[in-house]
């Protein structure tokens, strides 16, 4: 499969290959490429392909996930974001998420802002604030433009308010009961786990030491997918460095390790909070860059703040 991509490029050609290149008449036009049109962007190195759907979707999203995801085969991402149209009152447009193994996720936080600067950057959404549906609910996102343009330079989310008992989550246990600094054994290695659901399910574990791939890669993966958690689980591992600064790294459900996990770094604020390690404003420094986190403690909800970058964009031939 040929993937055809539209690349900027300020570098001039000759006329000969001008003419090379546009076939074997001289001006004769090249045939447009058939496909789904698609934009590649990245909210802290957690990079994603995004379709515009509001009109029509592409058919069977769990294979195409898979096949564009694919960092070998395909364009390359830890999965498909579609924007929708919305039918709740108020709320314009909608996020739909597909992990990279072809799995649907509720939310995601570094997405979520890459969808807030797609819609803002082509003026389909105008002002600065507005709101996007998520599988999560509605989120409120607030755009933060270049000087002098209508470009997205940073994007604020109001990822909400965490869920902490076991059934919000879910995992197993009482379902009214929540899990803070509960201590857990798994191969035979004794920690703690704090498990937050920012909409979906996190895992957030504090280590004495900067995460190693032997937590990461080791444990990431037969927790994701633990009896404990009957969707599954997002994993964290988690160093604090300062009061101000925590070390984040996280294997994430139906992808694995990834640069950066937005609803994750929200679990992490909230768990660190929770444990006495911070306080409710802090810097987490993921594999992808650092994200600006509060957990507000008028409203309650976790706000996230940090980059969204378009890559490049291009037809995946139907």
């Amino acid at each position: 499969m040929t993937i055809k991509t539209i690349v900027k490029s300020g570098r001039k050609r000759s006329s000969k290959a001008r003419s090379a290149s546009s076939g074997k008449k001289s001006g004769a036009s090249a045939k447009p490429v058939r496909g789904i049109s698609f934009v590649k962007m990245h909210g802290a190195g957690n990079d994603y392909i995004y379709l515009d759907a509001r009109d029509k979707a592409p058919d069977n999203l769990p294979e195409l996930a898979r096949k564009m995801s694919d960092r070998h085969f395909g364009i390359g991402a830890d999965g498909i974001i579609l924007i929708r149209r919305s039918e709740k009152t108020g709320v314009r447009h909608r996020m739909q998420m597909l992990n990279a193994d072809g799995s649907e996720s509720e939310m995601c936080g570094n997405g979520i802002r890459c969808v807030a600067k797609f819609l803002y950057d082509r003026n389909y959404e105008k002002t600065e604030t507005f709101p996007i549906e998520t599988g999560a609910g509605v989120l409120t996102l607030a755009v933060t433009p270049k000087p002098g343009t209508h470009v997205a330079q940073k994007v604020r989310v109001n990822m909400g308010k965490p869920r902490l008992t076991r059934a919000e989550i879910p995992m197993a246990g009482d379902g009214g009961s929540k899990c803070i600094n509960e201590s857990f054994e798994l191969d035979g290695r004794k920690f703690r786990i704090t498990c937050v659901s920012m909409g979906n399910p996190h895992c957030v574990i504090f280590l004495e030491q900067p995460p190693t791939d032997d937590w990461v890669l080791g444990l990431g993966p037969k927790l994701e997918r633990h009896a404990m958690f009957p969707r599954r689980c997002n994993i964290h591992f988690v160093y604090k460095q300062s009061p101000e600064l925590l070390i984040q790294r996280t294997w994430e459900r139906g992808t694995g390790e990834t640069l950066a996990c937005g609803t994750g770094a929200s679990a992490v604020c909230v768990a660190a909070s929770l444990n006495g390690l911070t306080g409710r404003k802090m810097t987490i420094r993921v594999l992808g860059g650092d994200l600006e986190m509060e957990w507000n403690e008028k409203d309650g909800c976790v706000y996230k703040t940090g980059p969204a970058e378009e890559v490049f964009s291009g037809v995946w031939p139907a």
